[in-house]
């Protein structure tokens, strides 16, 4: 190995070591913030607590209204990521698969939901939703949630799609195979990857929501764990320790699902990047 080649790894490791540290800090100081006092935490952020206090994290284990969170924002998360997959793989295989009039008008038109944030419709949205019936409820999430994650997923599950052998479905054609079968039997099993891709992104993205249960949540028996973190914020007074005790909780769950996901999210977004 030559010193040039030593020193562009080297450099290489070094710009990886600092993008990491700050990715990495507010993770580290918002885990040690839990076993801090207040004072402590405005004095010394980033460092070691003087005195390692769990009962800030068992405060937040022992209270009922914590696991209600967790299981409300675990059903809305749920709910979103199975009817996105259904909804999503079935559109993006009828654009992948069959030819018909205007399809590609279509499928520009569903792309359109990408340029349009959240927050610009939460409005009508809430109007909708009220004339539904469906406020303060999970259904109030989980439809609205699944309908703006449908033009990203149909893109890359049709990306994913239209990589299949073709030769396969005609086979299977000509064996009396419909397009309904060969949706579940066939495209669905050869599909996990990107399966796995969408949905930990929906999952990700439902467990972090903030805007849409706060404009459509009420009560809170139905409250998600975003929500529920605001018990700790009064008028004058925040409890930062136990604020950052409920956080490094409650994301726990999306950073494992994540991990568990991580090497089927990589074969899901470079599956369609090639043909052939």
């Amino acid at each position: 190995m030559t010193r040039g080649h030593l020193a562009r790894n080297l450099l290489r490791l070094a710009f990886l070591c600092i993008v990491a540290s700050f990715v990495l800090a507010p993770m580290l100081a918002t885990v040690l913030g839990g076993f801090k006092t207040n004072a402590e935490i405005r004095t010394n952020a980033l460092g070691l607590p003087a005195i390692w206090n769990t009962q800030f994290y068992g405060s937040i284990l022992s209270d009922p209204a914590f696991w209600r969170y967790l299981g409300n924002s675990l059903v809305i998360s749920i709910g979103s990521v199975v009817l996105t997959l259904i909804t999503g793989a079935a559109a993006a295989y009828v654009f992948a698969q069959i030819r018909f009039f205007g399809s590609r008008m279509l499928f520009s038109y569903v792309l359109l939901g990408l340029m349009f944030p959240f927050a610009t419709a939460i409005l009508p949205l809430f109007i909708k939703v009220r004339d539904m019936g469906l406020l303060d409820t999970w259904w109030a999430v989980i439809l609205p949630q699944t309908a703006f994650s449908l033009s990203l997923a149909i893109l890359l599950f049709r990306t994913f799609f239209a990589q299949l052998p073709r030769e396969l479905f005609e086979a299977a054609y000509i064996d009396g195979c419909g397009y309904v079968r060969f949706f579940w039997r066939f495209t669905l099993p050869l599909s996990a990857p990107i399966l796995a891709t969408v949905g930990t992104f929906v999952f990700v993205q439902s467990w972090n929501n903030f805007l849409l249960p706060l404009v459509v949540l009420n009560s809170r028996e139905v409250f998600t764990w975003p929500l529920g973190m605001m018990q700790f914020r009064g008028e004058y007074v925040t409890q930062w320790n136990l604020t950052l005790a409920f956080v490094t909780l409650t994301i726990l769950p999306a950073i494992v699902f994540f991990l568990a996901a991580q090497k089927y999210i990589v074969a899901g977004l470079t599956g369609g990047a090639v043909k052939g």
